[in-house]
């Protein structure tokens, strides 16, 4: 079917999006293709796309709510449903009163097409039989951030006994490194100083590739001239190999720090999640970062309430969260995912207990956070201003992934800025003081302030 000219009419698209990085990414590939023919807006549009999630029954539930809501509130001429959401469950989505076109990931690629096919007032499911095809697609800009996600990867060839979204999206496939050479070159020259690369599985990169891994694709990439930083999206600890990590040590633009996630802190309950490693090593691979690079932080993910696990495969978790330290912790509330080897084990977690238990971790991580920051206190760091905090301050990232944010008036009413700061620049502080604070949901967060070179010389 060929692509539909419109003529004067453009119609109105608005995208919504749920999920991790590889969805955001994937919804800046859309909207660059609809950009031609189509007026991207917010609201009030006369197509929707909602890109899905269903990693977890939460997200899978925020994904139902999300379409819910399009449908009540917007009142589109057009509804179109994608995502992982969409890959399990496409012809129950499809049902859905108000629901058009739902359309796997593998036809992401494609949304032109589907944009015209649900115009001319096509409805249902269109599966995808392949994943392929994105590989040769590149983005130029990352709409409404200042640091741009580089996919690289997707699919997995692991078989986590939890994980569902592994299942949906297919054998671990890369993106060759000539191509996301350019693909980096494009948003860095359109003003993307920062480059995050992402996957299903990072660490798998090249293995669908013929003499490419993921640290020849990291090297290429250091190559390329007004890159200012580089950074790793999550990686399974059996990417983290003396060569990537001997890179990030070599070069002040790979960003020291490194979400591996963990997901339990018990041997018994790893092997249950068919992970792949053990608790030794994972410890190996955090010494042999340590070791290595000063000033590395470290991210994780980790999953309570896993069927089967007792008070003490818990307590072998808060544990190893103390002796390691995380500067950021994900923490997920095991839920059965229909389809996985995990739904059918037995002795399984009350609720009760794994609120008990996540308060616990979340009790633990702000601790270690605290004491983590707090070494980094009386250091010079830059931070990539992305944006203000609720408070009115600038604020951005370090290299090591801390929230900073500038301890200064740089506004006041009725008076220019005299920073003239703009989210995108890079601000070099001195880090002063900590501040706490607890948002909506109630989980604490820390931050640092600092003061600027300039204002630190006055």
């Amino acid at each position: 079917m060929k692509e539909k000219n419109y003529g004067d009419y453009m119609p109105r698209v608005a995208f919504r999006t749920l999920g991790c990085r590889v969805n955001q990414y994937e919804t800046q590939l859309m909207r660059e293709q609809l950009e031609l023919t189509c007026r991207l807006v917010d609201d009030e549009a006369d197509i929707y796309v909602i890109n899905t999630c269903i990693v977890t029954a939460l997200s899978e539930r925020k994904s139902r709510q999300l379409i819910s809501r399009v449908r009540r509130n917007c009142q589109p001429v057009k509804v179109l449903v994608t995502g992982c959401m969409a890959e399990a469950m496409g012809e129950e989505i499809a049902k859905i009163k108000g629901v058009d076109i739902v359309f796997d990931n593998g036809l992401k690629t494609e949304v032109k097409r589907i944009v015209d096919r649900s115009l001319e007032g096509e409805h249902g499911y269109l599966p995808a039989s392949t994943q392929t095809g994105w590989q040769a697609k590149t983005i130029c800009s990352q709409a409404g951030r200042v640091r741009a996600f580089l996919k690289v990867q997707d699919g997995c060839n692991s078989a986590c006994s939890f994980c569902r979204v592994t299942k949906l999206r297919g054998s671990t496939q890369s993106k060759p490194i000539a191509i996301a050479q350019r693909e980096a070159r494009q948003l860095i020259a359109n003003g993307y100083p920062e480059i995050i690369l992402t996957g299903i599985n990072l660490a798998q990169y090249g293995d669908d590739l013929l003499s490419s891994d993921l640290p020849a694709l990291i090297a290429s990439l250091l190559e390329i001239d007004g890159l200012r930083r580089l950074r790793l999206g999550s990686i399974d600890p059996h990417g983290i190999t003396d060569e990537l990590v001997s890179l990030f040590a070599s070069d002040s633009r790979a960003c020291p720090h490194f979400h591996i996630p963990l997901q339990s802190g018990a041997d018994r309950i790893l092997a249950a999640m068919r992970r792949g490693y053990d608790t030794a090593v994972y410890r190996s691979r955090i010494t042999q970062i340590k070791e290595m690079i000063d000033d590395a932080t470290f991210g994780t993910d980790l999953i309570v309430g896993f069927p089967g696990e007792t008070e003490d495969d818990f307590t072998h978790t808060c544990t190893l969260i103390e002796e390691i330290g995380f500067v950021n912790l994900h923490i997920f509330r095991y839920s059965p995912r229909p389809g996985t080897d995990a739904a059918s084990f037995s002795a399984p977690v009350c609720e009760r207990e794994k609120s008990k238990r996540s308060k616990i971790l979340n009790d633990l991580a702000s601790k270690e956070r605290v004491r983590i920051k707090s070494g980094f206190l009386g250091k010079k760091e830059e931070i990539l201003v992305e944006g203000r905090s609720r408070d009115g301050r600038w604020r951005g990232y370090t290299r090591g992934y801390i929230d900073t944010h500038i301890d200064a008036p740089v506004h006041r009413v009725g008076l220019p800025d005299p920073a003239k700061i703009k989210p995108g620049e890079f601000v070099n502080l001195w880090l002063t003081r900590m501040q706490t604070q607890t948002d909506r949901n109630r989980l604490q967060q820390e931050f640092l302030l600092g003061v600027s070179e300039y204002n630190r010389r006055k």
